[in-house]
C-alpha cells in the first residue's frame, strides 16, 4: 500500500480525498481537545463561536484569522464552513438575527447579537454567511421548486401578510402559483400540494366540485359542494377551491342507439328543456350526435332500436302519447315494417312476435278479452267469446284478442285415431281414418286404462322390451303411452279378444288376426289363468285367449287302494272347438269360464284320483296309462277308451294325456322301490364281474409262462457277459499297476527339475528388483535435493527483490513527502519549538532568565552564548503571520 500511495500524483483525486480524510480526523481530534487548544486557525469562509465565560456572551469569529483563545474564553462551536447558497437555491434559518434598516446585525449592550425567536428567515442566493450564536439551520440548502407548464402549487397562508402584488392574505387563505415559473418560498406560506392540469380531449368533460365558496374561471360564483362541467377542449387547471371529481366521456349516438336519461333534480338541460325531478326521457341522434351527461342527469342505460320486419308485430303496454305522457293501462299494437325506440315507461307484453302464418292444416283459437267489433267477421265480440280462424291466412291479433292455442290438423290412417271430447256437451268420440283438426269447442281426451292392462298392452307391442321384472329402461315399452290416441291391439292368429262396452253394456269378441280399435267406453277383458307345476291361480295374465291346440302340464298326488301315495306329472293337449265364429253366442262361450286352465286341471285331477284309488299299487304300476286315460276320457258303447274329453261350458276339448313321471310320495315306498331296483342291478353286475374275472385269470396264466421262458434265456446271456467283464477287469488292473509306478518316477524327476529352475529365476529376479529399487531411491533423492535448492534460490531472489523494491518505495515515499511538505515547512517545523519559547519570553517581557530546580548542575560557560542566542531572533526581522516564522 505504501508503494502504491507513493506513486499517486499530488493532483490526483485519490490524494485529495486522502488529505480530506486527514483533515477530518485532525478536526475531530481538535474538537475533542477544543477546551485545551489556545490557537485556532480559521480559514477563509469559516467561522466559530466563542463564549466569554466572564460575561457569558457568545460572539462570532470569522476567518481568515488565527484566533488565540484567552483563559476566560471557550470555543463552543467551530471552526465550521459558512453556508453557501448557490443560485436558484434557498435555506431556512430559525431564530434569525435582528437587522436594522441597513441590513446590519443589531447587538445588545453586552455585545450579544439580538435574535427574533420563534421566527424563520428564508435566505436566497448570496455570499457565504455564518450562523450567529442562537441561529439554527432548519432546512439545508435546497433547490427552488420549478413549476412546469399546466401545473401549479396550491399555497396556504399560515400568517396574515401582504404579498408583492399588494394583495392582503389572511391566515387560512389558499391560492395557486401557476407555472411555468420558479416559486420563491415565504415564511408565511406553506405548500399544500402540486396541482396538475387535466387534459380535456374532444368529446370529454371534467366534473368539478367547489370545496368552498369561490368564483370559477368563467366568472360564475359557486357555493360549497356545487358541481359543474367544463367542456372546453384543452388543459384545465382547477382553482384553489376546486377539485376534479371525474372525467366524463361523451356518449356517441347512432341511428340504432339512444340514451335513457333520468333527472336528479329540476333543471334546464342542454337543449333548453326544463326537466323535473325524476323525469325520464330519451336522447336520440336527431337531437345530438354526442352527449355529455349533465351533473343533474344520469344515464340509466343505452336503449337499442327495435326493428320489426313485415312478418313481425308487438304490443306495447302503457304507451306514451304525443306529448310524452304515459297512458297507464292501455295497449298499443305496432305492426312491421318499422323501427322505433321504446320510450321510458313503455314495455313489451310478450316481446317481438311473429305474424301467425297459417297453412291449410293449421288454425288458431282466439278469445276476446274485451268487447270490440270484429272487422273481419263483421260481428261484435264479447269478453270471453272463443272462435277459430283456419288457414291459409296471415293473422295479427288485435289488442282486444288473446291467442289461446294454435291447432294443427292431425293426419290419421285407417288404423289410427284420437279421442275427441266436446267441451260444451262433454261427449267423447273416436275419430279415425281422416285428417282432423279440433275446433274451439273440442279438446283431446285422455283414456285411462288399469295399470295391469297398460303393462299387457306394452308387452304385446314389443315383447323383447320386457324382462323378468318388467319393461327395460330406455325401451319403447318404458315410454308413456299417448293417452289421447285411440288404443290399438293386434290380435294374433288363432286367438280371440273380448271387449266390453260399459256404456251400452255389451261385449264383443274379435278373432285374430285382426286389429282392434278401442272405443271411448270400451275396455279389454283381462284373463287371469292358472299356471306352474302344480297349477296356481293368477299366474298367467293376458288380454287374448289362444284357441289352441296347446298343452298344459300339471302335477297331482294320488293314492292307491293299498295306500301307496304317488306323484303324477301329466301333460294334456287341448284346443277350443268353435263351429261358427260369426255366432256371437258361440264366440262369447269361450270366455264364459275365466280360468279354464285351472278348472280343467282340477276336473281331470279329480277323475284320475278316483280311478287310481280303486286299484292297487302293482296294478297301477303295470297299467298306469290305461287307468289314467280311461278315467279321463271314459268308455264308449263298445267298451273302448274315447279319444277326447269335452267341456261343454266353453267348448274346451282335451285330446290326449301324457304321463311324464310317476314318483312315490311316501319315503318308505320310495326306499322299497329303490332297493328292488338296486338288487336287480347288483345281480347283473355280479354276473358280469365273474365272467370278466375268469377271462383275466386265463390271460394271467399265459403271461406267466411266457415270462418264465424269457427269464431263463436272459440269465444265460447275463452269465456270458459277466465272464467277459471279469477278463477285462484283470487286464485293466495289470496295466494300472505298471503305469502308476512309471508315472510316479517321471513326476518326481520333473518336479525336481522345475524346482531348481524356479530357484535360479527367483534369485535373478530378486537381484534385479533390489537394483531397480536402489536406483529409483537415488533418483528420488537427487530430484528432491535439486527442487529444494531451486526453491531456496528462488526464495532468496524474491526476498532480495522485495527488499530492493521496499527500499526504493521507502525512498520514493520519503522524497515525495519532503517534496509535498516543502523545505520551508520543514524549516518552520524544526524551529517551531525555540521560536515558541522566544515569543513566550518576549510576551512576558524578560530579557534573560535562568530557571533551575537546585539539583541539576549549571554550565556557566555557555550562559553568555545562551543569552546572546535568546536576543538574536528579535534583531533578525519581523514576524510573518502567514508562515508562522521569522524572516
Amino acid at each position: 500500500m505504501n508503494g502504491q500511495y507513493a506513486k499517486i500524483p499530488p493532483s490526483s483525486p485519490l490524494l485529495t480525498a486522502h488529505w480530506k480524510e486527514l483533515n477530518r480526523k485532525s478536526s475531530t481530534m481538535s474538537s475533542s481537545r477544543r477546551g485545551d487548544e489556545s490557537i485556532y486557525r480559521i480559514p477563509p469562509y469559516f467561522y466559530l463561536h466563542v463564549l466569554d465565560q466572564n460575561l457569558n456572551v457568545t460572539r462570532l469569529e470569522i476567518g481568515p484569522q488565527t484566533f488565540v483563545r484567552q483563559d476566560n474564553e471557550k470555543v463552543v462551536y467551530g471552526p465550521e464552513r459558512m453556508i453557501t447558497v448557490p443560485p436558484r437555491h434557498y435555506c431556512i434559518v430559525e431564530n434569525p438575527v435582528l437587522r436594522d434598516k441597513e441590513s446590519k446585525v443589531v447587538f445588545d449592550e453586552s455585545g450579544q447579537a439580538k435574535l427574533v425567536h420563534a421566527d424563520q428567515e428564508i435566505r436566497l442566493a448570496q455570499d457565504p454567511f455564518p450562523l450567529y450564536p442562537g441561529e439554527i439551520l432548519k432546512q439545508v440548502v435546497t433547490a427552488l421548486k420549478v413549476v412546469a407548464a399546466n401545473s401549479a402549487l396550491r399555497l396556504r397562508a399560515i400568517l396574515d401578510f401582504e404579498d408583492d402584488e399588494e394583495e392582503k392574505r389572511t391566515a387560512g387563505d389558499e391560492w395557486l402559483f401557476e407555472g411555468p415559473g420558479t416559486y420563491i418560498p415565504r415564511k408565511e406560506v406553506v405548500i399544500e400540494e402540486t396541482v396538475r392540469a387535466t387534459v380535456i380531449r374532444p368529446n370529454q368533460a371534467i366534473r368539478l366540485r367547489a370545496r368552498k365558496e369561490t368564483i370559477d374561471r368563467q366568472g360564475v360564483a359557486r357555493v360549497t359542494g356545487e358541481e359543474w362541467l367544463v367542456k372546453k377542449t384543452g388543459a384545465y387547471l382547477p382553482g384553489a377551491y376546486e377539485e376534479v371529481v371525474d372525467v366524463v366521456n361523451a356518449y356517441v349516438l347512432t341511428d340504432k342507439k339512444a340514451l335513457h336519461m333520468i333527472s336528479l333534480r329540476t333543471f334546464k338541460d342542454d337543449f333548453g328543456v326544463t326537466r323535473k325531478n325524476g323525469e325520464e326521457w330519451l336522447i336520440k341522434m336527431t337531437d345530438t350526435e354526442t352527449h355529455i351527461p349533465n351533473v343533474y342527469e344520469e344515464v340509466v342505460g343505452v336503449v337499442n332500436i327495435t326493428t320489426l320486419t313485415s312478418r313481425q308485430y308487438c304490443i306495447i303496454l302503457d304507451p306514451s302519447d304525443e306529448h310524452g305522457r304515459l297512458q297507464l293501462g292501455r295497449k298499443k299494437l305496432v305492426k312491421g315494417e318499422c323501427s322505433f325506440f321504446l320510450l321510458p315507461g313503455e314495455r313489451f307484453e310478450r316481446g317481438i312476435q311473429n305474424v301467425y302464418v297459417l297453412g291449410e292444416d293449421e288454425g288458431v283459437i282466439l278469445r276476446a278479452t274485451e268487447s270490440f267489433i270484429d272487422k273481419d267477421a263483421k260481428i261484435e265480440r264479447k269478453p270471453g267469446d272463443k272462435w277459430m280462424i283456419r288457414g291459409p291466412a296471415e293473422y295479427v291479433p288485435p289488442v282486444e284478442v288473446e291467442v289461446t292455442m294454435k291447432r294443427t290438423a292431425l293426419p290419421l290412417d285407417e288404423n289410427e285415431g284420437i279421442y275427441v271430447r266436446c267441451i260444451k256437451t262433454g261427449k267423447v268420440r273416436a275419430v279415425t281414418g281422416e285428417t282432423y283438426m279440433l275446433n274451439q269447442d273440442e279438446e283431446l281426451w285422455a283414456k285411462e286404462l288399469p295399470p295391469a292392462v297398460e303393462t299387457l298392452l306394452a308387452e304385446a307391442k314389443n315383447p323383447q322390451a320386457f324382462g323378468e321384472r318388467g319393461p327395460k329402461p330406455g325401451s319403447e315399452a318404458s315410454k308413456p303411452r299417448d293417452k289421447t290416441r285411440v288404443i290399438t291391439f293386434r290380435v294374433p292368429h288363432n286367438a280371440a279378444v273380448q271387449i266390453y262396452d260399459y256404456k251400452e253394456k255389451k261385449a264383443r269378441v274379435v278373432f285374430g288376426p285382426e286389429l282392434v280399435l278401442l272405443g271411448p267406453d270400451e275396455q279389454f277383458t283381462k284373463l287371469s289363468l292358472s299356471g306352474g307345476k302344480p297349477k296356481k291361480n293368477n299366474v298367467i295374465k293376458s288380454l287374448c285367449l289362444f284357441l289352441g291346440p296347446d298343452f298344459s302340464t300339471d302335477i297331482i298326488t294320488v293314492e292307491t287302494s293299498d295306500h301307496a301315495r304317488l306323484s303324477l306329472q301329466l301333460s294334456y293337449n287341448w284346443h277350443f272347438e268353435i263351429e261358427s265364429k260369426e255366432d256371437k253366442g258361440e264366440a262369447a262361450k269361450i270366455f264364459s269360464v275365466p280360468d279354464f286352465i285351472g278348472d280343467a286341471c282340477k276336473a281331470i285331477a279329480s277323475r284320475v284320483r278316483g280311478a287310481v284309488a280303486q286299484v292297487q299299487f302293482d296294478d297301477f304300476h303295470k297299467n298306469s296309462a290305461r287307468i289314467i286315460r280311461s278315467s279321463v276320457f271314459g268308455f264308449d258303447e263298445k267298451g273302448k277308451v274315447r279319444g277326447t274329453f269335452r267341456f261343454p261350458q266353453n267348448n274346451l276339448v282335451f285330446t290326449s294325456i301324457d304321463i311324464q313321471s310317476v314318483e312315490p310320495v311316501d319315503q318308505r315306498t320310495r326306499d322299497a322301490l329303490q332297493k328292488s331296483v338296486q338288487l336287480a342291478i347288483e345281480i347283473t353286475t355280479n354276473s358280469q364281474e365273474a365272467t370278466a374275472r375268469h377271462e383275466a385269470e386265463r390271460l394271467e396264466q399265459e403271461a406267466k409262462g411266457r415270462l418264465e421262458r424269457q427269464k431263463i434265456s436272459d440269465e444265460a446271456e447275463a452269465e456270458k457277459s459277466r465272464k467277459q467283464l471279469l477278463e477285462l477287469q484283470a487286464n485293466s488292473a495289470a496295466v494300472e499297476s505298471t503305469g502308476q509306478a512309471k508315472a510316479e518316477a517321471q513326476s518326481r524327476a520333473e518336479a525336481s527339475r522345475i524346482e531348481g529352475e524356479a530357484a535360479v529365476d527367483q534369485a535373478k529376479l530378486k537381484s534385479q528388483a533390489m537394483k531397480i529399487e536402489s536406483e529409483s531411491e537415488l533418483e528420488r533423492l537427487t530430484q528432491a535435493r535439486e527442487a529444494e535448492l531451486k526453491y531456496v534460490r528462488e526464495q532468496d531472489e524474491m526476498e532480495l527483490s522485495k527488499s530492493r523494491e521496499m527500499s526504493a518505495i521507502e525512498t520514493t515515499k520519503f522524497k515525495n513527502m519532503v517534496d509535498a511538505i516543502g523545505a520551508n515547512t520543514l524549516a518552520t517545523m524544526a524551529s517551531a519549538g525555540p521560536d515558541q519559547q522566544v515569543r513566550m519570553l518576549q510576551s512576558l517581557g524578560l530579557k534573560s532568565t535562568l530557571i533551575t530546580d537546585g539539583s541539576t548542575p549549571i554550565n556557566l560557560f555557555n550562559t553568555a552564548n545562551g543569552l546572546i542566542g535568546g536576543m538574536m531572533p528579535a534583531k533578525r526581522g519581523k514576524r510573518n503571520d502567514d508562515d508562522d516564522c521569522y524572516e
